[in-house]
């Protein structure tokens, strides 16, 4: 799944929630659907709350990366 293209990269890091989840809704919301969205996420309760929420949404995640420090989440939109 590495090889599949983001349309768009949004770096969330720092940021808490709920408002990571909510800039993550609007930046799906301004793209197309089937596009992808790639979103780096620090560790802890971003990584753990926000995919759920994204998927509650309609959306699919299709790929989940660790690197140091925080996360590299890819969604594609529903």
């Amino acid at each position: 799944m590495a090889d599949i293209k983001s349309d768009a990269v949004l770096d969330l890091r720092g940021v808490l929630c709920p408002i990571n989840f909510v800039k993550t809704k609007l930046k799906l919301e301004a793209m197309d659907s089937g596009q992808v969205l790639e979103i780096v996420l620090d560790s802890g309760d971003p990584i753990q709350n926000v995919p759920k929420s994204i998927k509650e949404e309609g959306h699919r995640i299709v790929e989940v990366k660790k690197e140091e420090g925080h996360f590299r989440l890819k969604v594609q939109k529903g």
